[in-house]
């Protein structure tokens, strides 16, 4: 049985499902990912917003019904998960956008492109939170 060859080269191995859980990826590919997670979120719940939205607008009886449903807390929470997805998308849109006419491109640059998009949307939902629970 003869061994491997030793090159000095670094070996690449895919990683197991047990190794997921300590694999720490950089924020760029957490924001990715939540990029996509949002824009399938938006799309999955749009005929729906839509129906509701047609529903609601057809009397003042069927919009007060709609408006009863919506000022439940889970319905107001289900609502701000779509309002994070939207201002998500949005922010790391444009930073997608800006890295296709390669704009910030180094490591650097697209690190803390990746923070700024956080830096922008996080906040904004929190304040869409505070509007849509009643704080002000």
């Amino acid at each position: 049985m003869t061994e491997p060859i030793k090159t000095g080269k670094p070996q690449y191995k895919n990683i197991g499902l047990a190794d997921i859980a300590r694999y720490r990826m950089p924020l760029a590919a957490i924001l990715s990912i939540l990029h996509r997670v949002s824009g399938a979120l938006m799309f999955l719940l749009l005929p729906l917003m839509l129906l509701l939205l047609d529903k609601s607008l057809m009397s003042e009886i069927s919009f007060e019904y709609f408006k009863g449903i919506v000022s439940h807390w889970f319905i107001k929470l289900l609502l701000l998960g779509l309002i994070w997805a939207y201002l998500h998308h949005i922010c790391a849109g444009i930073r997608f956008l800006l890295l296709d006419v390669h704009v910030g491109l180094d490591k650097d640059k697209a690190r803390r492109s990746s923070v700024a998009v956080f830096a922008v949307s996080l906040p904004l939902t929190l304040l869409f939170a505070l509007k849509l629970f009643g704080a002000f």
